[in-house]
C-alpha cells in the first residue's frame, strides 16, 4: 500500500521560509516522478513543483515550477530515503494553502490527471 506523508507545514509570516517533507513508502520510489500542488479554500487544486524520475544524478534532474513561485521555492528529493522536499521562501500571504504530494508513474507529476498518489495534505498559512 502506498503511502505519502507530508510534513513541516505550519504558521510564517510574509517573507519567512519554510520546508515540506514528503516521506513516501513506494518500494520503487525512483521510478516516479514528484510533485507539489496546493489548494486554497474556495479554488481548485493547483500545480506548484515538480522534479523527474530516475535520474542518476542531481544534475541531470529536471525540476518545473508554476510562474507564481517560480525563484521563491525549490523542489528536491533524496532517493535512498525516499523522500520529496518543498523549500519555500520569501512566503506570500497568497501561498496560503493545503499543500499536497504526489507522485506519478507515467506522467511528469505536473497534471492533475498524470498523478498516480496523493499525500493527505499539510496547511502553510502565511500571515500578513
Amino acid at each position: 500500500q502506498v503511502q505519502l506523508v507530508e510534513s513541516g507545514g505550519g504558521l510564517v509570516q510574509a517573507g519567512g521560509s519554510l520546508r515540506l517533507s514528503c516521506a513516501a513508502s513506494i518500494r520503487t520510489f525512483s521510478n516516479y516522478a514528484m510533485g507539489w500542488f496546493r489548494q486554497a479554500p474556495g479554488k481548485e487544486r493547483e500545480f506548484v513543483a515538480a522534479i523527474s524520475r530516475n535520474a542518476i544524478s542531481r544534475n541531470s534532474r529536471s525540476t518545473y515550477y508554476a510562474d507564481s513561485v517560480k525563484g521563491r521555492f525549490t523542489i528536491s528529493r533524496d532517493n535512498a530515503k525516499n523522500t520529496v522536499y518543498l523549500q519555500m521562501s520569501s512566503l506570500k500571504p497568497e501561498d496560503t494553502a493545503v499543500y499536497y504530494c504526489a507522485a506519478a508513474f507515467g506522467g511528469t507529476a505536473q497534471a492533475l490527471g498524470s498523478i498516480d498518489y496523493w499525500g493527505q495534505g499539510t496547511q502553510v498559512t502565511v500571515s500578513s
